[in-house]
């Protein structure tokens, strides 16, 4: 974690100001904690990663794979006991662990796709913030461009192997955390800049607007292919094109006349040799 990110986040329970615990550290924090003042709930960082995550232990349960994993990577006997005693509560769920670290992989072999241009040049067109944010950051591809071109660019996701990803190029200007978008550390801050692209069949989509439109204080861009088929993990209120932008008007934004319409951008992804995706995604730019 790098030290700058601690003015921007809080308690994602309360919203109380955090205060950090190293235990380990050389350019970022490799390891530690960090304590919320007000409700004393307290999150772990680990290979310099942040789980900002209300229920730690309801997180492993969903991923007890990864909580071993976690446990090996850390250093300090004061972590190692915390996760030790983590583990010892969880309750074994359906594991994500292996479907995460999968989909972290497909997205870095599919870095170079077409899409991703389509967004950088979308974003090279916008005046420079002071605060950007990605939602769904995944292994950072768009996050990296958002810090060419902002003074601080986070991004929040929830799975560690795509945060633990990103986090292997350091830029200085930059930082991730795992976290819920619907749950997520920054308080009341304001960013010039939100992007969450292709999230809507993860994260619901009106409370994910509605949230945003609290965050976001100049440029929201939002894109999906509206891919709700996901069994049970489906979200309960999937949003069409159009109802999407009458949400987010209702909540105060004013989109670009270029992406009223409904658009269809190719993103293509390639699973393995013989399987791929084949998505057309809409793009929405608005404002505040």
């Amino acid at each position: 974690m790098q030290e700058f990110s601690l003015k921007y986040i809080r308690c994602v329970r309360c919203k109380g100001k955090l205060e950090l615990e190293v235990l380990q550290q050389a350019q970022e924090i490799n390891e530690g904690f960090l304590h919320c003042k007000i409700c004393r709930l307290k999150y772990p960082i680990i290979s310099k990663i942040p789980i900002l995550r209300s229920d730690f232990v309801s997180y492993l349960s969903n991923r007890s794979k990864l909580g071993g994993k976690l446990y090996l990577k850390a250093n300090h006997k004061t972590m190692k006991s915390f996760m030790k005693k983590s583990l010892s509560k969880i309750k074994k769920l359906e594991d994500k662990t292996e479907i995460e670290k999968r989909w972290a992989k497909i997205y870095k072999a599919n870095k170079s796709a077409k899409f991703y241009s389509v967004i950088r040049d979308k974003l090279s067109k916008l005046p420079k913030s002071k605060l950007a944010l990605e939602h769904g950051c995944s292994i950072g591809i768009i996050s990296k461009f958002m810090a060419k071109n902002n003074d601080i660019t986070f991004g929040i996701d929830n799975s560690f192997s795509a945060i633990y990803a990103a986090k292997k190029n350091r830029i200085e200007n930059l930082d991730y955390f795992v976290a819920d978008s619907l749950e997520h550390p920054f308080g009341n801050q304001k960013f010039g800049l939100v992007v969450a692209l292709n999230l809507l069949e993860l994260v619901e989509p009106n409370k994910l607007v509605k949230i945003v439109s609290k965050q976001a204080k100049g440029t929201f861009i939002l894109s999906d292919p509206y891919d709700y088929d996901r069994g049970k993990f489906s979200v309960k209120n999937p949003v069409t094109p159009q109802v999407l932008r009458k949400e987010l008007q209702k909540h105060g934004f004013r989109i670009s006349s270029n992406t009223m319409k409904p658009s269809f951008i190719p993103w293509n992804l390639s699973l393995n040799p013989r399987t791929r995706l084949n998505y057309r995604v809409d793009l929405v730019v608005c404002k505040k």
